[in-house]
């Protein structure tokens, strides 16, 4: 699987400026002393783990079949991005959790605020270019689909991890910012604290969401219907085929496919021109469709398609088109 630029641009955009903040939000948190800006240093520097981790699983994805892995690693990238919605909810949200709840406990003035209040803006610019480069591909890739709708649809992982990344890094800030000024203003620095618990549950929303998307990538998600409807129409071109009965399809990356097409032979045909009929139908979709990387053919009578289809969309509970 090669990885896309774009995704790698992301990436790196989103590295460098997490790692810089983390260490100026870490510095501005050893001089004042504010519980919300620790947070937001954990908060960075679990963003910069994570963007290491998602390069890293794009190459290990890449790598080419095996005898052990005959169809690849393009799951790779989806397991390590399940990683990343993990280390998300138990560093990022467990250690800002643990530290509001330490800091509104045992409160203690936060020292020179001007600090925080810099740091937080100079963070606020850095992430929010970070975040503008993540949402430019995003909106990109995701075309005409709604945003929700687009991240479920998506099999790229690595731009809406990093967009929904950069989006509750930026809430965080927000919070973080509040609660530092309402600690000030009121003398109460149990608001400090409670500014880490805000930002604690805006990371927990955002781990949950992102592991919820990756396990479906991880059990596997079928190919798009426009991808599946060009593959049957491709194969309903050869004059060998009677009917393209149905696809069975799933993403083993974000440009890898291994599909499962039933097909109904012309009832003359021989096993030679069956078999060139396949080859014929590996050719075409190799040059049109690269993305399919793996196909099988099951020649299959239309009656026994529909009859094992039917069964599997009753099963799902799904209804029939």
């Amino acid at each position: 699987m090669a990885a896309h630029g774009g995704s790698r641009k992301v990436i790196y955009a989103a590295l460098a400026g997490n790692l810089a903040i983390a260490l100026t939000k870490f510095a501005a948190a050893f001089f004042t002393g504010s519980s919300a800006m620790l947070s937001e240093g954990v908060h960075s520097l679990v963003d910069t783990g994570n963007g290491g981790l998602l390069l890293y699983g794009m190459r290990r994805a890449a790598r080419p079949p095996d005898r052990m892995h005959p169809l690849g690693h393009g799951r790779e990238l989806y397991f390590w991005s399940f990683i990343v919605a993990l280390l998300v909810f138990a560093l990022g949200a467990g250690v800002s959790f643990y530290e509001g709840v330490v800091h509104i406990m045992a409160p203690e003035p936060v020292a020179n605020g001007m600090v925080n209040y810099v740091v937080l803006g100079l963070s606020f610019l850095f992430e929010g270019s970070s975040w503008y480069v993540a949402l430019k591909e995003f909106r990109r890739e995701k075309g005409r689909l709604g945003w929700i709708e687009a991240v479920q649809f998506s099999k790229d992982p690595s731009v809406y991890t990093v967009l929904f990344e950069d989006s509750a890094a930026l809430l965080g800030l927000i919070v973080a910012f509040a609660g530092i000024l309402a600690a000030e203003i009121f003398a109460m620095p149990e608001l400090d604290g409670a500014a880490s618990i805000g930002i604690a549950m805006i990371l927990g929303a955002t781990a949950i969401f992102l592991a919820r998307e990756s396990k479906g990538l991880l059990l596997g998600e079928p190919a798009s219907p426009e991808v599946q409807k060009k593959v049957l129409a491709i194969a309903q071109q050869d004059p060998a085929v009677q009917r393209a009965n149905g696809i069975l399809s799933v993403h083993i990356g974000p440009q890898e496919i291994v599909a499962g097409l039933s097909i109904e032979f012309e009832d003359h045909l021989r096993a030679p021109e069956i078999e060139a009929c396949v080859e014929r139908l590996e050719a075409v979709l190799k040059k049109e469709m690269p993305e399919i990387s793996r196909l099988f053919v099951k020649p299959q009578a239309a009656g026994t398609w529909e009859r094992r289809r039917k069964a599997i969309v009753e099963a799902s509970g799904e209804a029939l088109d």
